[in-house]
């Protein structure tokens, strides 16, 4: 058998092993220290917002600004709908009621224009939403002026989720997470940096990041005993995790501009063949997840899978008159794909599954959704570590392209 190939795994640079020396030695175990403050403040200058508060993960992130929100039981939030459960989870775990808003097919983040009508509806039932969550996707932002725009004109506060795009740009100036009240960031072990765990939350708003750092300690009063005038959270970072994330960071455009090398030899390889996700006329991808597109791909003479449409299963494009229960799976392509690849010891995985279409979530509101489902009908996230060589890309293509013939 030969060696593993993950999906996404770490890349170390060696740089990171005498910062957690260095923070052993200064005996700062336990959250807190001189390594936290020092991440924060170069994180901060990465994205180019004045303030950040290293956690846990970027779901307490969330769940610390929604707490800042007071979000609560009855209150809506509109989400992204092609994104991962957490963007949306804390708030559910409050009792909000999460409506999802479909991506567009330009960028595969959420649709500005959507948004605009659900708002739209929304203030005419005197019911606005008490947020709105747009999540970045595999390395690429929102369209962070429409959307922006869209929650100033009715007064809605805005999230942006860029746990997938740390390093991304939004027209050459602005980074990932650069608008609305707040940005959230992750650094578990598949992410563009990685502190093994961890996340971020920062802003332009120093008082909002003081409260959420003083939330995330357990909101303890500024007294020589323990008192607590609010319930707050055990969320933040360990000193050691932060050494981590500080010699992470000092690599961060080299692990980009190699994840777009990446994307770029499987362009050339199989790009005769099928699509990829397409990269924002406004910005600048990451390609954290290389992600092919096999919606336009017709297979002329595999009579396989012309039987299983047969009975019931989806063609590899399309989705007219779907039943639920076929909308809530990969198509037979996707699904044979990553099974190849399985079985040659290669990880891969579906694009994310629609909110709208999780059982966790079943009858909630969705303005769209026919774009997020095709995606997650037709896409598979490809090997896209840094670590990647060329003979590891070349060994992922081969056994692709041999079901694309």
């Amino acid at each position: 058998m030969q060696k593993r190939i993950f999906l996404s795994p770490p890349w170390m640079s060696g740089d990171e092993l005498p910062l957690i020396e260095e923070a052993f030695a200064s005996n700062y175990i336990a959250p807190c220290g001189p390594m936290v403050d020092r991440f924060e403040r170069e994180f901060a200058e990465a994205v180019g917002l004045p303030y950040a508060c290293a956690l846990s993960s970027g779901t307490a992130a969330l769940e610390l600004l929604f707490h800042e929100l007071n979000v609560v039981a009855g209150d809506t939030v509109f989400c992204s709908d092609l994104t991962f459960v957490a963007s949306i989870a804390p708030a559910v775990h409050r009792g909000a009621v999460p409506v999802f808003i479909d991506c567009d097919a330009a960028t595969w983040t959420m649709d500005p224009a959507l948004l605009e009508e659900a708002l739209s509806e929304a203030a005419k039932a005197g019911r606005l939403p008490k947020v709105v969550v747009a999540a970045d996707l595999y390395g690429q932002c929102c369209d962070y002026m429409r959307i922006e725009a869209a929650c100033t004109r009715y007064g809605v506060p805005l999230i942006v989720d860029a746990a997938e795009a740390f390093g991304a740009k939004y027209w050459g100036r602005r980074g990932a997470g650069d608008a609305g009240m707040a940005a959230v960031y992750s650094f578990n072990g598949n992410k563009i940096i990685t502190t093994s765990g961890g996340g971020m939350v920062a802003s332009r708003d120093r008082e909002l990041i003081e409260r959420a750092r003083k939330r995330s300690q357990q909101s303890r009063e500024p007294v020589s005993w323990y008192e607590h005038a609010e319930l707050g959270y055990n969320h933040r970072m360990s000193n050691i995790v932060a050494a981590i994330g500080v010699g992470q960071l000092k690599h961060v455009e080299k692990i980009i501009q190699t994840k777009r090398r990446i994307f770029e030899l499987y362009r050339e390889r199989l790009g005769a063949s099928v699509g990829f996700m397409p990269e924002a006329t406004y910005g600048q991808c990451t390609r954290w997840l290389t992600v092919m597109d096999t919606s336009a791909f017709v297979c002329p003479c595999d009579c396989s899978l012309v039987e299983e449409e047969g009975k019931g299963r989806r063609k590899t494009s399309g989705l007219t008159n779907l039943r639920t229960e076929e909308r809530s799976q990969p198509s037979v392509l996707v699904e044979r794909v990553r099974l190849a690849l399985e079985a040659e010891n290669i990880e891969s995985r579906p694009v994310w599954k629609p909110m709208h279409l999780q059982p966790v979530f079943s009858g909630s509101k969705i303005y769209g959704g026919e774009v997020s489902e095709r995606l997650f009908a037709n896409g598979l996230c490809l090997p896209s570590g840094a670590g990647l060589s060329d003979v590891d890309v070349g060994r992922v293509s081969g056994i692709v392209a041999q079901l694309l013939v």
